[in-house]
């Protein structure tokens, strides 16, 4: 991927301690979602964060996982994943994590298998 994509769904980045904070799990079982890709985060910035949109009432949104292994199988790095799903898709109309948010699953897995 080239350049950096228009991010067009807003969010704010959680740090390790807020994400503990927010969905009221200790340290080791929010790695743990982080391992298990249920959540991806990057260090562009400094301290390594994830996007505020992963998430829904305090938990990972549900289809992030599967979607975040087909962009990895289409060989996308975390960093270029989260700005796919951050940047607006225009064959879906939105960015993809806020179709995910919006319960559009299997469209948003289809035009990620394409990018292979």
């Amino acid at each position: 991927m080239t350049g950096a994509p228009h991010s067009s769904f807003p969010t704010e980045w959680l740090s390790l301690p807020d994400l503990v904070e927010l969905t009221g799990e200790p340290l080791g079982r929010v790695r743990r979602l982080l391992d298990d890709k249920q959540l991806i985060g990057s260090r562009r910035d400094g301290a390594f964060r994830v996007p505020a949109a992963f998430l829904l009432d305090g938990r990972p949104v549900t289809t992030l996982r599967g979607t975040v292994i087909v962009l990895q199988d289409a060989g996308f790095s975390d960093d270029e994943a989260i700005d796919w799903l951050m940047a607006t898709e225009e064959s879906i109309g939105m960015a993809p994590i806020e179709a995910l948010r919006a319960g559009r699953k299997s469209e948003v897995r289809r035009v990620a298998q394409a990018l292979a």
